[in-house]
């Protein structure tokens, strides 16, 4: 395996989709993906991106949730698969790190590990999860990545219905928050947290406290119009170098993203993240970011994988 390549489970494989021709005017995102190798997109006129499957839903099950987003990578990769290729960046795929069992944190250390060298090696890293314990593998590879290390100020924005910051013995898709404000304080860098779209009916008392006192900022899905939305991220983008930004589709209605493990019964409007999204890209300080929590054995025709996929889309634009 060449040096350039980071260490997976699964390499990555054959991608399909409709074709309609050979030429540049014709292709579509099966035909532009590239197999990951660093040394391949030397010189190319934008920062090139570079995909990791997270196969998991451990976390997931840990928190008494709906498995079944082990499967999601692949069901990401079929949803951008058939999308015309508008992207003026290279994109490869390096294939999936696999959770086995109950060896998640084996494999959040494995995931982070490519993220890290991907990164490092100048890639937009982008991770398909999985459940939201695939945030606590991104933030590992963020984190020891040299963007990081060399001390500039790092931001998670989180577009979801919950903190995730509970304290629990053993990490789940519940835990991947607070695992990363100790991790941060351990390292003597300040955690700088920000959430868009927490339900207060599904976050405790115990966990608003948590956030208070950890210096989280959030918005409830009730208040995120599209002004209060952009003005609070705006003003999170202010404070930090580098951003990671994850999205756990539950933050969506259940309408809009139905095949998840905690499907939403208000949500944030689909234009609203979409909208984000598009505010992220033209900050110029995003450095990796994750969709997690898509659950196939749950989805609708697809709905929730497409809407996943077009969101993917508009953040490599």
């Amino acid at each position: 395996m060449p040096a350039s390549t980071p260490a997976v489970d699964v390499p990555p494989q054959p991608w399909t989709g409709r074709f309609d021709g050979d030429g540049a005017e014709h292709r579509r995102w099966w035909q532009a993906v590239a197999k990951y190798d660093a040394g391949a997109t030397a010189g190319s006129a934008k920062q090139p991106a570079a995909l990791l499957g997270f196969c998991s839903d451990e976390g997931v099950r840990r928190n008494k949730g709906r498995p079944g987003a082990a499967a999601a990578p692949a069901a990401l990769r079929a949803a951008l698969g058939p999308l015309a290729f508008h992207l003026d960046r290279p994109v490869a795929d390096a294939g999936d790190v696999v959770v086995s069992g109950s060896g998640l944190e084996a494999g959040q250390e494995r995931a982070g590990r490519a993220i890290r060298g991907m990164l490092d090696s100048g890639q937009l890293t982008v991770v398909l999860g999985g459940g939201h314990e695939t945030a606590y593998a991104s933030y590992s590879g963020v984190a020891a990545s040299a963007a990081v290390q060399s001390g500039r100020r790092l931001g998670v924005l989180n577009l979801d219905a919950h903190f995730d910051l509970r304290d629990e013995p053993v990490p789940s898709s519940g835990t991947p928050f607070l695992q990363m404000a100790r991790a941060e304080a351990a390292a003597g860098r300040e955690f700088r947290y920000a959430v868009v779209g927490i339900s207060e009916p599904n976050n405790t008392r115990t966990l608003f406290s948590t956030a208070q006192e950890l210096g989280v900022r959030y918005l409830l899905d009730e208040d995120c119009g599209a002004e209060q939305v952009q003005e609070f991220v705006a003003g999170f983008l202010a404070d930090i170098d580098v951003l990671y930004l994850t999205i756990d589709l539950d933050v969506l209605p259940a309408a809009v993203a139905p095949g998840v493990s905690a499907p939403a019964a208000y949500g944030v409007p689909l234009p609203v993240i979409s909208a984000v999204c598009r505010q992220v890209v033209r900050s110029g300080k995003l450095l990796h970011f994750d969709v997690a929590e898509l659950n196939p054995d749950f989805d609708v025709d697809g709905r929730t994988a497409k809407v996943a996929a077009r969101l993917i889309d508009t953040l490599l634009r």
